[in-house]
């Protein structure tokens, strides 16, 4: 592992993410990432299916830098509907195991009133930190 979960162990477990990690590296940072392919059109309007292309395309950025997925040390969520989020956790939770495996960085989630593209329903931003010599 390129890095420590930091939990005080007399917290209740977090449940999908770490309230904290520490790292050291060659940091990696995406942008915004939303859920539509690479030539920028959407495929669907389902939310669950916009976060599984979301994290497909964080997983390919971080490629291009060296990365993997287990080198994420932290995923800021902003979703239009906190409601739809919560109610596609379980289809979520699929799409971020099959792409993302059992890493789980620090996290936080934000609802907004809109993003840039209309039909956008999530965007992510993910930053990974890259062990020395690897």
């Amino acid at each position: 592992m390129s890095h420590e979960i930091l939990h005080p162990k007399h917290w209740k477990p977090a449940r999908g993410y770490a309230n904290g990690v520490a790292a050291s590296g060659r940091m990696i940072f995406t942008g915004g990432i939303i859920g539509w392919n690479a030539d920028q059109e959407f495929e669907t309007d389902d939310f669950a299916g916009q976060v599984e292309q979301a994290l497909r395309s964080i997983v390919e950025v971080l490629a291009e830098g060296g990365a993997k997925p287990e080198h994420l040390v932290r995923l800021t969520w902003y979703v239009t509907d906190k409601r739809e989020y919560l109610a596609s956790l379980k289809e979520i939770g699929v799409a971020y195991k099959a792409l993302i495996g059992r890493c789980y960085p620090a996290m936080a989630l934000v609802q907004v009133v809109a993003l840039v593209e209309d039909r956008a329903k999530v965007e992510i931003e993910a930053t990974a930190m890259v062990p020395e010599g690897e």
